[in-house]
């Protein structure tokens, strides 16, 4: 029987060791010394996530700008919330900033992808940090585990956050059972594609930094696909060597069901697949159907003997080109929200 497990390739093995660390690695002080006058802002995308956004803002501001002096800049995007996320952000200490108020004048884009591009054209430091709002139990090694690299390594252009991922469901706790999507959907297509990038542990993850002008030089998906399509699009411009990850512990969060998962599953194949056509991997002429068909047991237009009824979404991704060629059409001033 073939021994799988001695057959990591070389090249994945030798990025691995060399590029990962972990965020007790990065202590804050080590990184204000290495700061020097690069300036640092971390950027929020929200949408209706006032239960959790205040406590990592005010996390964020006391111990990474008031006490110690390393984030210069903190944005919250609001991605067109209907709760009280951006009176609670703002009252913790973080600059609001609307996602269609930055992007206005180009096509109205959703998802989470277009609240990430409108957080870099807000923000005005050289490192950009994004992390998720719906992280519970927020410390503030998130952030620095992240800057590490990037302040003390000129040569590291983007860094990734990894973390165990606990699922809390009513049968109990499973450690690392919070990447369903990367491990049936994002993992296989990745070493299936582009094998350099399998030693990345969350290519999903929601927290990375890098280095403002090289994310300027990426586009953005608007959807579920944007950390899949940044990573290939990063690996294609700046190459393996510059980009890292960290081990930053332990993210809570809330997690889907499995129905949301499979819309994220799909979109991320939408990505993956205009990255093949990009290549000339896949049949330029051909459109994949952005419908995706699923079942919900029960409800009023519950078909005949099926017992569930039919559930059409449409999935479909569409892309904010590079923010350096777009950079002449947004506002001069970052616009806050109301």
């Amino acid at each position: 029987m073939r021994n799988t497990e001695s057959l990591v390739s070389p090249v994945v093995e030798a990025w691995a060791t060399y590029r990962t660390s972990s965020q007790a690695d990065w202590p804050t002080r080590r990184l204000l010394r290495a700061k020097g006058e690069t300036r640092v802002s971390v950027v929020l995308p929200a949408r209706n996530e006032e239960a959790t956004v205040g406590a990592i803002v005010s996390t964020i501001r006391e111990h990474l700008m008031d006490r110690v002096p390393l984030v210069d800049e903190l944005i919250v995007v609001d991605s067109r919330s209907t709760d009280r996320t951006v009176q609670v952000a703002r009252d913790a200490g973080a600059e609001v900033v609307g996602q269609d108020a930055m992007t206005r004048g180009l096509p109205r884009l959703t998802g989470k992808g277009d609240a990430l591009w409108a957080g870099l054209a807000a923000a005005e430091g050289d490192v950009v940090a994004f992390v998720d709002a719906d992280l519970r139990e927020f410390r503030p090694h998130f952030v620095t585990g992240l800057l590490g690299p990037l302040l003390t390594d000129p040569s590291v252009d983007f860094v990734k956050g990894f973390y165990h991922r606990p699922l809390i469901s009513t049968s109990g706790v499973e450690a690392d059972g919070g990447g369903r999507v990367t491990e049936l959907m994002a993992r296989p297509v990745l070493n299936l594609f582009w094998p350099e990038l399998a030693g990345f542990v969350q290519p999903l993850g929601g927290e990375y930094a890098g280095r403002r002008e090289v994310l300027a030089r990426v586009p953005f998906v608007s959807g579920y696909g944007v950390e899949t399509a940044m990573l290939i699009d990063l690996l294609e411009l700046v190459g393996l060597d510059a980009l890292a990850q960290v081990d930053l512990g332990e993210r809570k969060h809330r997690h889907q069901d499995t129905a949301a998962l499979g819309r994220m599953s799909a979109q991320i194949m939408l990505t993956v697949w205009s990255r093949l056509q990009r290549r000339g991997w896949a049949n330029p002429e051909l459109l994949p159907t952005p419908l995706l068909t699923q079942f919900r047991r029960g409800g009023s237009d519950a078909l005949p003997n099926l017992d569930r009824e039919i559930v059409v979404s449409d999935v479909s991704v569409a892309e904010r080109p590079p923010l350096a060629e777009l950079r002449h059409l947004l506002p001069r001033r970052r616009v806050t929200a109301a």
